[in-house]
């Protein structure tokens, strides 16, 4: 038996730290680097030969939503093979735990993005951990208490403020889920129940979080025309609760809105230089993705599933809705264009994925409006949407300020099915790829510190996102000159080509581009 497992021979390493690369090997023993240094001539049961290739940490994706897919596709391809090595799941506000009577419609309804049939066997956020824990899988995951889920399990999904009672069973919920190894609380301040809570509420949940010593991540209230105040909302709930902050993809949506990303990060700057521990990710596209039921102001998808649906079949609520969109723009005051809008999925017409909203008005000779309601209601309001609505120089700017982490916002996809946003197949090699190697926003070093080191340090990953003696072997090794993002927005089930190697817990999950079936993944809990 030879004296280390694996030995990385001969290549270039880019430590994670944003420092120059160097020349080294790379000794691996079970699951964690052993030492760096020269070991051409060691005894090692498994050589790796990297000359010419860029040898670095794992990715780490900080905002992703793969938190049932998980248990569909344990193998995680689209994302193991972009060289993500760990994935943070319970973004946006939603977790799918806690699990009860009164927010099981709530987590149900998310399930059919997801395609699969499944049967939820939890109830707390520790059932659902220990579910992760014990599933095996090629991925590293880390969980997020979702506030909408405790929120729409405690309160309901009605505009209501909670009552003392209902608060302290929100605090008692989120305190034993961070107990349990939740890594913090995320937010979605557009999604329903989530756009209902004051900053006081959360606030008070966030105080919770930050006595187990967790983050507070948000999808802010308003990414368009309200964007400089969401993001200071977000900071006053970190500076109040005295928890780091992550403002989740972070953009400016909407034409009148672009440039806004500058005061954004100059806020986030001025922050951080005091001392405060505030940060933000992003993803290296012009198009978001999320539910086609987000286009419709927050009274209107309050209430369960038949609520709503009511609601749109109403004519006098209809004109109500259009009223508000004209006076204040399609989507949240983004000001986008029908054009602009993509259907991603329909669980019921396959048939327009990929087609706009204008498109499908002009075919069906319907006002936009009525197209989206007609599909909403064919779809049970289970449909996904693309927005194209942000400039490339604004994503640019973002993507290479030292101060933004990278996050796909994807999740773990079935190959084939639906016509999803690119990002779930290759944001990470399109950051190397395009600001890097093309385009030239951001040196090699700069940009894998900001998918690895940056994303550990932020999320108290202490043994992860570094090549350093002792950390895991969450290691990625590419070749700079060949890595390029396939997908596209016409055809997005494509794996990315230049990831030679993917090593996760010191085995190998990639070999030659290919996915071995490995699975050695764990669960990231709370240190």
């Amino acid at each position: 038996m030879g004296k280390y497992d694996l030995i990385i021979d001969n290549g270039v390493i880019i430590d994670g730290t944003g420092s120059p690369p160097f020349k080294a090997d790379i000794a691996i023993k079970g699951d964690k680097i052993v030492s760096i240094g020269d070991y051409s001539k060691s005894d090692g049961e498994t050589y790796i030969d990297a000359s010419g290739l860029i040898v670095s940490p794992g990715f780490i994706d900080i905002h992703n939503h793969s938190d049932l897919s998980i248990f569909f596709q344990p193998t995680a391809d689209n994302y193991i093979r972009q060289g993500v090595t760990s994935i943070v799941v319970g973004n946006c506000g939603f977790s799918p735990a806690p699990y009860n009577d009164q927010n099981k419609e709530f987590i149900e309804n998310f399930m059919k993005f997801i395609q699969s049939e499944f049967k939820i066997t939890w109830e707390s956020i520790g059932e659902y951990l220990d579910e992760l824990n014990n599933l095996k899988k090629s991925i590293n995951v880390a969980v997020l208490i979702g506030h909408g889920t405790v929120r729409a399990a405690v309160v309901g999904l009605d505009n209501e403020k909670p009552t003392k009672r209902e608060l302290d069973e929100m605090k008692r919920i989120i305190g034993e889920g961070m107990k349990n190894g939740a890594i913090g609380m995320s937010t979605g301040l557009i999604y329903i129940p989530g756009a209902f809570a004051e900053t006081e509420e959360i606030i008070e949940l966030a105080k919770t979080v930050s006595s187990y010593g967790g983050i507070y991540t948000s999808h802010i209230r308003n990414e368009g025309e309200r964007l400089i105040d969401s993001i200071l909302e977000a900071i006053r709930i970190g500076m109040e609760a005295g928890i780091p902050v992550e403002i989740s993809h972070l953009k400016a949506a909407g034409k009148p809105n672009w440039g806004k990303v500058k005061t954004a990060i100059k806020l986030i700057k001025e922050y951080a230089d005091r001392g405060f521990e505030v940060g933000a990710d992003a993803y290296p596209y012009t198009a978001s993705s999320t539910s086609l039921i987000s286009l419709l102001p927050s009274w209107a998808r309050a209430g369960d599933k038949d609520d709503i649906i009511s609601r749109l079949r109403d004519p006098s609520i209809i004109d109500k809705i259009i009223d508000e969109l004209e006076e204040k723009g399609v989507f949240e005051g983004r000001r986008v264009d029908w054009s602009d809008i993509v259907i991603s999925f329909s669980p019921n017409h396959s048939e327009i994925e990929g087609r706009s909203i204008k498109d499908l008005t002009n075919e069906w000779g319907l006002d936009p409006l009525s197209t989206v309601i007609r599909i909403l209601l064919d779809d049970e309001l289970s449909t996904g949407m693309i927005v194209h609505g942000m400039s490339e120089e604004d994503v640019e700017y973002v993507i290479s300020n030292p101060y933004i982490s990278i996050g796909s916002d994807g999740s773990i996809k079935r190959h084939g099915f639906g016509k999803p946003h690119p990002r779930n197949y290759g944001a990470f090699p399109r950051v190397i790829r395009k600001y890097v190697r093309e385009r030239k926003a951001l040196t090699l070093a700069d940009a894998i510190r900001k998918m690895t080191g940056l994303q550990a340090t932020k999320l108290g990953f202490w043994d992860r996102g570094l090549i350093r003696p002792g950390f895991k072997a969450d290691i990625v090794i590419f070749n700079y000159y060949t890595i390029y993002d396939k997908a596209t927005f016409d055809d997005p089930h494509q794996y990315p080509s230049g990831i030679k190697y993917v090593i996760v817990n010191g085995e190998l999950v990639i070999r030659n581009g290919e996915h071995t079936g490995a699975k050695p993944g764990e669960l990231i809990k709370k240190m």
